[in-house]
């Protein structure tokens, strides 16, 4: 005698479940996504760096460094804004800036001031009285050196530095230290150094074997830990951002529109920290 089975009788019931787990299931997405919220600002060059400043000093390696060991600051445009942000002060405009670039059949030319060295932090007191050579010689694993650049590509996290010293400059000085101390390389820069291609290729061109073409610097690279306005909102608010577009007129050029997701008191809070941070002067003036 062959049995039957009420195959109906039978998948209801698992049908109910499965649709009710979906159900449920649905209802905790819609929750979930109900509470992400997006934010967006606009950001010059100036109000870049003052951001990716404030979000250096926070960074808990830097944080740590500060504590128990030592931060030096090499020179550099937004290197000024982070030592303005650890010493608490203004510096002068060019005094802590090697290399720079401007226009050059307009705008402003970098002044002519006296120079101040290199910021040396050593458990967060400032030690004017060192200098980088010295500090160097004193770095310890777990120490913070931070040195900007000039070309960034972000998909491969490199940074090409332009060195107009025959010797390599700032950068040959510290690498040899950073790496076989065990200190970290912090490298702040804006996303208005992407490069149309990578540093590493870059450097090779030109720093490659040919006539000598005035003025033309070398260019060294740079791995580390970097910090653009995308890690700086991370840092800072705890929201997910990404650029949207660049550019702009009226002293928006080189601008980054930026775009965040978060929570919505996250987004909230990069919405105040941005804010914050425009209106910030260009760098000159």
């Amino acid at each position: 005698m062959t049995q039957r089975t009420d195959v109906s009788r039978t998948a209801a019931p698992l049908l109910c479940s499965a649709l009710a787990i979906l159900s449920l299931a649905g209802r905790q997405a819609h929750a979930e996504t109900s509470q992400v919220a997006h934010g967006q600002a606009v950001l010059t060059v100036a109000e870049s760096k003052r951001l990716i400043a404030k979000a250096v000093t926070r960074m808990p390696i830097v944080q740590t460094a500060l504590k128990n060991g030592m931060v030096i600051v090499c020179k550099g445009t937004t290197n000024t804004y982070v030592a303005e942000e650890f010493l608490g002060h203004e510096i002068q405009r060019g005094a802590l800036v090697y290399g720079n670039v401007t226009p050059s059949k307009a705008g402003r030319k970098m002044p002519k001031v006296d120079p101040v060295p290199e910021v040396v932090l050593i458990k967060g007191q400032h030690r004017p009285d060192l200098s980088l050579d010295d500090a160097l010689k004193r770095l310890s694993p777990g120490d913070v050196v931070i040195k900007g650049g000039n070309a960034l590509d972000y998909a491969n996290k490199t940074v090409g530095v332009w060195t107009g010293s025959p010797t390599g400059g700032t950068t040959a000085k510290i690498m040899p230290y950073v790496t076989s101390r065990k200190a970290h390389l912090v490298i702040p820069i804006g996303l208005e150094k992407l490069v149309a291609g990578k540093p590493i290729d870059i450097a090779c061109k030109v720093n490659a074997i040919a006539e000598s073409v005035p003025g033309l610097a070398n260019m060294r690279i740079l791995k580390g830990q970097i910090v653009t306005e995308i890690e700086a909102l991370k840092i800072l608010a705890n929201v997910t951002a990404f650029q949207a577009s660049a550019g702009g007129v009226g002293g928006a050029e080189g601008a980054v529109w930026m775009v965040w997701q978060g929570h919505p008191e996250d987004v909230e809070k990069a919405k105040a920290i941005t804010a914050d941070v425009q209106g910030e002067v260009p760098f000159l003036h």
